[in-house]
């Protein structure tokens, strides 16, 4: 494991940093993290989009968690456990990394960390992830963490301004 990284919550004075990330990754998080983006375009946003955050873990509906540097706590991206059905215990994770930090093995540690978070905090039994079939680096990441291809989901999602597109499912099942 990629002891330099870790994850936890989001905080309150991360606000700047996570709005940095957001604005220094725009053109890559803009197709396929429209709408965290959209919610993180100033320094306020980011503050209401991290107490939006706070909620929905207190309410148990969605984890956001910071991937960050050890050293000096720097936001280098998120990953959020969403879509969580607890009568058939099931989540998707879904994530981003700032460009400069991309094949370094980071996000398959961190999402190692999630999936611990997933499969022994809250009692999930299957995980998923959906990825377009262009984005090789989220598809590695499925791959390098046990993930296996299930299907095509024909026209699954609409980035901003283009057609639908179909994705890449990927599904984890944990068996005690």
């Amino acid at each position: 494991m990629n002891t330099a990284y870790q994850i936890d919550y989001l905080k309150p004075n991360d606000a700047e940093g996570l709005c940095l990330l957001m604005q220094s990754n725009k053109e890559v998080f803009e197709r396929f993290f429209p709408n965290t983006l959209e919610q993180n375009l100033s320094v306020f946003d980011s503050r209401n989009y991290i107490k939006k955050k706070d909620e929905e873990i207190v309410e148990k509906k969605e984890f956001t968690f910071a991937i960050r540097k050890n050293n000096d706590q720097t936001i280098l991206g998120l990953i959020i456990l969403k879509n969580i059905d607890y009568t058939i215990r099931e989540g998707e994770l879904a994530y981003c990394l700032d460009i400069n930090h991309h094949g370094k093995g980071i996000t398959s540690s961190c999402i190692k960390q999630v999936m611990d978070f997933a499969f022994d905090r809250i009692d999930l039994k299957t995980l998923k992830i959906i990825a377009h079939k262009s984005n090789r680096g989220s598809i590695r990441v499925a791959q390098k963490c046990g993930f296996q291809w299930k299907k095509t989901l024909q026209k699954a999602y609409q980035p901003p301004n283009e057609d639908f597109l179909d994705m890449e499912l990927y599904e984890l099942h944990y068996e005690r």
